[in-house]
């Protein structure tokens, strides 16, 4: 699958990629109201990675349904929506409208937001808070939910477990990493916010670890992302127990990579005798 935020809405990327091939399209986060994002700049290269802090700039979730989704919804793909929020109630207004559109089969809700009435903590930072945001979601949702794990935390598993006995069907994970970046001739942070999501290859060590951690936490599937480039790296993530990988940055370097992956999950499998790929899925 493509990972938020970094695919559009699938339709920007027709040209590239034959987008019946992919697993499915997770389209960009989209909250209850249209939100321009963040002052620029707002994105900084670094070594092998990138920092964002675009602060979910989108259209929001009745435009998107009025506007974006006739446009997509026949994509021969599962189109995913990642719903965002700030609040329990934003979640669920989104969710709830999300469920009433025909052709989108999952969500994946993004519990990094920060919760305003909670002095902005993040909703993923607390098991107690992510089990709560995520069975309300579950009350008003009737698809399958995925939830988009943060890595800014101690125990990613118990997280993990927690959204579990909420009621996810799945979860994601990781969501990027909280870091900075400083111009030294300016003397000032690249970003306009100061600190921003790191993706990107540098993330990937920590992003497997942490899906090998929830892999033997939960009996749902995982879903592994984090500095995907090729086929080995996704090797890495399925042999570490995920069921199912996104790719993110990458496709901003080279926007064919995904199907590049899918031809070279194929050739890894013929070259080593693998029949299904579900044998080598978590024999780490």
């Amino acid at each position: 699958m493509t990972a938020s935020g970094t695919f559009g809405y699938g339709e920007e990327f027709a040209d590239f990629v034959d987008l019946s091939r992919l697993g499915g399209i997770v389209v960009k986060g989209t909250t209850g109201e249209r939100r321009q994002g963040n002052d620029y700049p707002r994105m900084a290269e670094t070594p092998s990675g990138m920092l964002n802090a675009v602060g979910l700039q989108n259209v929001g979730v009745t435009t998107f349904a009025k506007e974006v989704y006739p446009r997509i919804k026949d994509i021969d793909t599962n189109i995913i929506v990642n719903v965002s929020g700030s609040s329990i109630e934003e979640y669920c207004e989104v969710a709830s409208q999300i469920d009433r559109l025909d052709n989108i089969p999952a969500i994946e809700l993004n519990i990094s937001c920060p919760n305003v009435k909670k002095g902005g903590m993040g909703f993923g930072t607390n098991p107690d808070m992510a089990s709560q945001v995520v069975r309300a979601v579950r009350d008003v949702y009737h698809k399958t939910l995925i939830v988009k794990l943060t890595p800014n935390v101690t125990n990613v598993a118990e997280i993990a477990k927690a959204v579990e006995g909420a009621g996810a069907d799945s979860v994601s994970l990781i969501n990027t990493m909280l870091g900075m970046a400083v111009d030294v001739e300016r003397q000032r942070p690249y970003l306009s916010t100061i600190t921003g999501g790191l993706s990107g290859p540098c993330v990937k060590p920590v992003a497997v670890r942490m899906v090998w951690q929830v892999a033997h936490a939960v009996q749902i599937p995982v879903i592994g992302l984090g500095g995907i480039t090729t086929a080995a790296d996704a090797l890495e993530f399925l042999m570490v127990g995920a069921k199912a990988i996104e790719v993110g940055t990458a496709n901003f370097i080279d926007p064919s990579v995904t199907t590049k992956i899918i031809d070279g999950l194929e050739e890894y499998c013929q070259r080593h005798g693998v029949t299904d790929i579900n044998d080598i899925i978590g024999i780490i």
